[in-house]
């Protein structure tokens, strides 16, 4: 039996990067990109490569070219991790695994190190296929924790459950991770948003900003860990506008939903570094008419679009600096 999952690119449209620090987000599913993982039984337990993972480039510019685009860590470490997880997960709760070993390998079309959420993805669509393969079952709103241990606990990468969360749920979900409620039941509140409510949206990136968004992220936990009140305070009305756009999106409100969006991004700008060829691709978009703001931790920007006639306007002026436009599949 070969078993195929899969699981799909994100971007957030309201409240990151609060979801690491007790906030608010809503986040959308973006079907056009995914990542499919592959499974099936063989004598012994092999995790296959992918052709980025190996170490053997045509010369050394390629090394230093792959290097920058996708670091120095590939996905058969995530993989890994998800798997050990997965086997702590089932003799912690009494799950019994069968005795069967198998191969198992991935491939994905989301952009690497864009802020589309491809690390966890990988992760998320190794979990579903382990579930099929041992027949087990976890709860839907546990899911999202155990993935994101993945990442945290295995492998020290700095991150938040807003990226797990809309992935296993899917189209369009209002989260609320306060922390008392977290603590208490190892989950947030999440809520799933009518995604036919939602306005016209558009997601624009540049595959040449690779970067790891952990790393972006690590000066905001340190200061926020420190007790920075600037931090805690941006954060906390970044994660005002997840609940303001919770409602603007009930009632259809995008005049509204614009302001946000956009507040959302300036915001961040005060309690993070950002780089030009990001505000760039953020100016380009304002200057359409359209609004904009980071969908991850950098390297791509989601906002919204009036009508036909400023996609194009998007399309043309993004193009002029490299990154490309398109529209998300939500449903």
């Amino acid at each position: 039996m070969i078993i195929e999952s899969r699981a799909y690119a994100r971007a957030g449209l309201l409240g990151n990067p609060s979801d690491g620090y007790y906030g608010k987000t809503i986040s959308i599913i973006i079907r056009n990109f995914g990542t499919i993982v592959t499974l099936y039984e063989t004598p012994e337990l092999v995790i296959e490569q992918q052709d980025e993972d190996r170490n053997r480039f045509r010369n050394i510019h390629q090394l230093v070219e792959t290097v920058n685009l996708t670091g120095y860590y590939g996905g058969d470490r995530l993989i890994k991790a998800t798997i050990k997880k997965f086997y702590e997960y089932c003799g912690a709760n009494g799950i019994k695994l069968n005795n069967k070993n198998f191969t198992i390998r991935f491939q994905s079309s989301i952009p690497r190190q864009v802020g589309l959420a491809g690390s966890s993805a990988i992760v998320t669509a190794t979990i579903r296929s382990l579930m099929k393969f041992n027949n087990v079952e976890i709860p839907l709103e546990i899911l999202p924790s155990l993935i994101l241990s993945v990442e945290t606990e295995e492998l020290g990468i700095n991150a938040g459950l807003q990226d797990r969360v809309i992935q296993v749920y899917e189209g369009c979900v209002y989260m609320d991770f306060n922390k008392s409620y977290l603590e208490k039941n190892q989950h947030g509140i999440y809520e799933r948003l009518d995604a036919h409510k939602l306005p016209k949206l558009y997601l624009a990136y540049k595959t040449q900003l690779g970067k790891v968004s952990g790393k972006v992220l690590n000066t905001i936990r340190q200061r926020y860990d420190a007790g920075d009140q600037e931090v805690h305070d941006t954060l906390a009305e970044i994660a005002g506008l997840a609940e303001q756009g919770k409602k603007a999106i009930a009632n259809k409100d995008y005049e509204l939903l614009h302001t946000l969006i956009d507040r959302n991004f300036d915001l961040r700008c005060k309690i993070m570094n950002i780089s030009e060829s990001n505000i760039q691709m953020v100016q380009a978009a304002r200057s359409c008419g359209a609004s904009a703001k980071f969908s991850g931790s950098g390297g791509a920007i989601i906002g919204m679009y009036n009508d036909d006639e400023m996609l194009r306007k998007l399309i043309v002026t993004l193009n002029k600096i490299n990154a490309r436009v398109i529209k998300p599949y939500i449903l």
